[in-house]
């Protein structure tokens, strides 16, 4: 025996006593004791069954049935335990009780599914199991539980007995046909349909029985299922219909009777059935061959061509266009002989039969259905390919030149794009067969054409087919590729419309890694020439055209050779910019900067160009900034544009875009100069270094601010440094940061520098170091805060600082979040301090984020709301009437910047909050508030409705604002109020209709289509279909 010899004679009799309480006495608790007891080793399972011996032979089938169920229970928890005769007698025990009453069944086939289970199953007792099952059970009489369980003796014998099965040979196949024919139940058509799958994949016998199985698993196609509500197993419709299809399209040997079946159901009325048909024919032409279609390619054909032509639906075109690419695929793959081949050739003559001469009336409705049709067939391998364009190239070129109009026009070169797209799936225009090159001097025309067509949208479609062309290397000519780099400059220059210029510069950005020597020596030549010449025109036409030029050479800017030649261009026309004394030298600089920032991000993957663009433009723009600095201490004009805000605003992102992506080696070498200019004045290393006076940015005197004014560019240097680069001296730097941003009278540079100080808190490693520069931090904050001149400055430094320790989970950061919401309370900076929430929780685009390697930590927004808002909660209710809207715009900062699956749950205990920030006069806590409810009134409609007297109220009050912001989110809000029950809103039906009528004139364009779109929503409300 399996488990351990018998115990006492006491044991035993617990054992019959736990027996006749199962049996007679109906305790179901006392077969879970029995199986912990055989399973420790206190009984054995011989003993069980001479235990159950009274009522395994009792004449009332329900004894019988309750006695082997008893033993069955038994075995699923022990099966492992069984030696292998112990396995035999019990199997044959089972198989003899199969023809015992039928009330007894489903309790031996729980038995038999424990057995098949076992390991030590003897050789052919499988069969034997399975023969047993297939001749005395009427399978689909049974429960559905009793079914499955059926299936699941199948299954665990098809895992385990492989070999035993396969010598039934078709029996195997038949028996289990009769077991599944007729299955109803979604959850045992899984298990069956997996088991045929099995069947067909592990080449188990079929014999006669073919059409047997196709026609047990068609019966259920197409898939109609729709899953109760509250379904516990959770089976969809979806499951169903790609297990079914998996089986339909396992083997070609159901092709004869699914072909005919599936174009049955493509002229269905039914989408779902057509839908269904034509996905599955697409899985079945990737195991099938040309001797499995051929005899149904006519009438496939004439199925797909009428639901193309006919239908309204977009997913059926599309699948019906999959299942034709299909279709064409697997004929190409089956060419292996002459006849072959003629039946690929004959079905692709009948798809140009029926298609081509619609290409002749660009006007009519059948021509982008016919071209659709005709590329996907083309794109299902390259003899598609050439024997189609060989026939539809020259047709629609010559069709281009015949109709005049740009609308014709148009449609036949999209058409031609198509074709030309799928010739770059087959690389190199080298072959001989090659339809394109053949046609390359008509094609080139067509396009150039094109370009120059007054027609925008015509113009639109050549840019993209000159793209196409020019990425198929070996088509276009040098001379060619000459002149469309012409064209490229024309177009992105010269044409009016912006549309055609920026698609020009993009087209040159996707082709100038191809041919970076053409568009080197070719085009960034003609740009640098237009940028420099001093044309007599028109002010604001030589500005426009300098400022394509800048944006052409940014576009251009796409691989490292091109860069060399681009970013010098730019640093120069800067220069030339920075040493006028136009009005508009502001505007200039920011356009060169915005170019400079592009081709940094263009040139961040690529090792060597980012090395290059930073070790040539970060220099010179710390060089003129230096340099113009300079000339204001000395009070020299020129330069003087350089400083402003928006120049140097301009100017971070280039220096940040240019930092983030070094090497640590890189970044380290770069580090050591730039570090030491600024506590130094180490100007060494800056070209054009001769400067009038020292660089001493932290120096004292009023004559210094415009030197202060350039810590905006260490910030955006130090803060994109990778966190294992070392920054020289950062202790220093860190004191005369933490200086400068409380005592500096210019809040650009207070706020830079705090932001800085900020940056470089968040990646220090933690420690005593960055325990004393906090702790200093602090003593400079609390004084600052308390009284003097510089509270806004200590207050941004305060904000800044607890959002980098905010990001890292430092644990000082919940005491200076304290000290934030003790300034809500305070007079002249509680509303400062309340916009600061958004300020914590909001990404920063300069520093602090992931992009600049900040050491930002998973749900910090969850954490920062689970620990501050039950406080700014019981803030509100202490405070007075004069700070409580500070509260309230906190709270709705941060809840609307909470990630919405969070909100949702939090939502009951905070609702009332915030219908009263509602009520706020402040517009930021309006616009903060709407922009938060506005989701929650579509994903928590049930809460929401709770509410729905005063969120009525609020809304139609507050479309009335003065504010145009507020006045579109109060509108968004009151159409996303008739998500919520119709039963809850029919009673405010009239009054909200007749309140939006009055944002139907509202003088803003933007106002009134809100107000449209919301009312129309309440018209229909409640009407039959909605």
């Amino acid at each position: 025996m399996a488990a351990a010899g018998a115990g006492p004679g006491a044991g035993v009799e617990a054992l019959a006593a736990s027996v006749l309480d199962f049996v007679s006495g109906q305790q179901d608790g006392r077969g879970a004791e029995v199986a912990a007891g055989v399973k420790d080793g206190r009984w054995t399972v011989l003993q069980l069954v001479e235990a159950l011996g009274f009522c395994l032979e009792n004449t009332d089938p329900r004894m019988r049935g309750r006695g082997i169920q008893l033993l069955s229970q038994v075995l699923l928890q022990c099966y492992s335990l069984l030696q292998e005769k112990e396995v035999l007698h019990l199997v044959l025990f089972y198989e003899s009780r199969l023809q015992d009453h039928h009330l007894v069944i489903p309790s031996v086939l729980q038995g038999l599914r424990a057995l098949s289970m076992c390991e030590v199953l003897s050789p052919g007792l499988a069969v034997s199991v399975l023969k047993a099952i297939f001749q005395e059970v009427h399978v689909q009489s049974l429960m559905q539980l009793d079914r499955h369980t059926v299936y699941s003796i199948i299954t665990n014998f098809m895992s385990t007995r492989e070999e035993e099965l396969k010598g039934l040979g078709a029996d195997f196949t038949f028996g289990f046909i009769q077991v599944m024919d007729g299955e109803k139940d979604p959850r045992n058509l899984l298990v069956a349909f997996q088991i045929v799958r099995d069947l067909i994949a592990k080449d188990y016998s079929l014999g006669p029985f073919v059409e047997e199985l196709f026609e047990v698993t068609s019966c259920y196609f197409p898939v109609d299922f729709t899953p109760p509500p509250n379904d516990p197993h959770g089976i969809q419709r979806e499951d169903l219909i790609l297990s079914l299809r998996a089986v339909l399209a396992s083997t070609p040997q159901f092709a004869e009777f699914l072909l005919p079946l599936l174009i049955e159901k493509l002229d269905s009325e039914l989408q779902s059935a057509k839908l269904d048909s034509l996905q599955t024919l697409t899985a079945c032409c990737a195991i099938y061959g040309q001797k499995e279609l051929q005899e149904f390619l006519p009438s496939l054909w004439s199925s797909l061509r009428r639901e193309v032509f006919q239908t309204a639906s977009e997913k059926i075109e599309a699948e019906c266009l999959a299942a034709l690419h299909a279709l064409s695929a697997c004929l190409s793959r089956s060419v292996l002989s002459s006849d072959s081949e003629d039946l690929l050739d004959s079905f692709l003559s009948s798809i140009l039969q029926d298609c081509r001469h619609h290409l002749c009336e660009p006007d009519m409705k059948l021509v982008w259905p016919s071209a659709k049709l005709l590329q996907a067939a083309a794109g299902a391998s390259l003899r598609t390919y050439h024997r189609i364009t060989r026939s539809v190239l020259p047709l629609l070129l010559e069709q281009y030149t015949k109709h005049t109009q740009s609308s014709q026009r148009r449609t036949i070169l999209e058409m031609l794009l198509g074709f030309l797209e799928l010739q770059q799936k087959w690389g190199h225009v080298e072959e001989d067969e090659s339809t394109l090159l053949s046609l390359q001097d008509p094609v080139c025309s067509v396009v150039f054409s094109a370009l120059t067509d007054p027609s925008v949208q015509l113009q639109l479609v050549g840019i993209k087919a000159l793209t196409v062309l020019g990425s198929l290397q070996g088509f276009l000519s040098s001379s060619g590729l000459e002149l469309v780099v012409d064209h490229l400059i024309r177009l992105a220059l010269h044409e009016e419309d912006s549309q055609s210029s920026e698609a020009a510069m993009e087209a040159a950005g996707s082709l100038a890694p191809t041919y970076p020597e053409v568009f080197s020596g070719r085009m960034v030549p003609r740009l640098e020439e237009e940028l420099q010449s001093e044309r007599e025109e028109s002010y604001h036409n030589h500005r426009s055209l300098q400022q394509r030029c800048l944006q052409a050479l940014a576009a251009v800017s796409t691989h490292t050779s091109i860069v060399r030649d681009t970013v010098p261009v730019l640093l120069q026309h800067l220069q030339k910019v920075q040493k006028g004394t136009e009005a508009r030298n502001t505007e200039d600089m920011v356009s060169v900067c915005q170019s400079l920032h592009r081709v940094a991000l263009q040139c961040q993957q690529d090792v060597e160009g980012c090395w290059y663009f930073h070790q040539t433009v970060v220099p010179c723009l710390l060089a003129m900034a230096v340099q113009a600095a300079m000339q204001e201490s000395t009070h020299t004009l020129p330069g003087k544009a350089l400083l402003e805000e928006e120049v140097l605003a301009a100017m971070i992102p280039v220096i940040s875009a240019a930092t983030t992506h070094l090497s640590p080696e890189l970044a380290a070498q770069s580090v050591s100069h730039v570090v030491p200019l600024f506590l130094n004045g180490e100007v060494s290393f800056l070209p054009q270094n001769s400067f009038p006076c020292s660089f001493q940015p932290f120096g004292d005197g009023e004559c210094l601010e415009a030197q202060r004014r350039l810590v905006a560019l260490l910030m955006a240097f130090v803060c994109s440094l990778p966190r294992d680069v070392a920054i020289p001296q950062q202790e220093w730097l860190l004191r005369e940061l933490l200086a400068l941003s409380c005592s500096c009278n210019c809040p650009f540079t207070a706020t830079t520098a705090a932001k800085c100080f900020a940056g470089l808190v968040n990646k220090h490693p933690a420690g005593q170091q960055l325990d004393e520069i906090l702790q200093l931090a602090v003593n400079r904050m609390e004084p600052g805060l308390a009284e003097g001149p510089h509270r806004t400055q200590a207050l941004t430094l305060l904000l800044w600082v607890t959002k980098a320790l905010v990001l890292r989970y430092h644990p000082l950061s919940s005491c200076l979040t304290d000290k934030l919401l003790g300034l809500l309370g305070d007079t002249e900076l509680g509303p400062t301090a309340a916009d600061g929430f958004s300020l914590l929780m909001a990404e920063s685009p300069d520093v602090l984020h992931k992009g600049c390697h900040a050491d930002v930590r998973i749900m910090f927004r969850q954490r920062f709301f689970t620990d501050n808002v039950p406080k700014l909660v019981q803030g509100f209710h202490g405070a007075g009437p004069d700070v409580k809207a500070n509260y309230l715009k906190g709270l709705s900062h941060v809840l609307n910047h909470l990630p919405k699956p969070v909100l949702v749950t939090e939502l009951p205990t905070l609702l009332s909050l915030l219908l009263e920030a509602l009520s706020c006069s402040d517009r930021v806590v309006q616009l903060s508030t709407l922009s938060c409810l506005h989701p929650l009134l579509l994903e928590a409609p049930q809460i929401m409705s709770l509410h729905v007297d005063t969120l009525v109220t609020k809304f139609l009050n507050l479309t009335s604002s003065p504010t145009m912001a507020v006045r579109i989110a109060a509108l968004r809000c009151a159409h996303a109020l008739t998500s919520l029950p119709t039963t809850v809103l029919l009673p405010y039906k009239g009054r909200v209709i007749r309140a939006l009528a009055k944002p139907l004139d509202d003088k803003k364009r933007l106002v009134r289509k809100e107000a449209v779109a919301a009312r129309g929503e309440w018209f229909l409300l409640g009407s039959p279909g909605r």
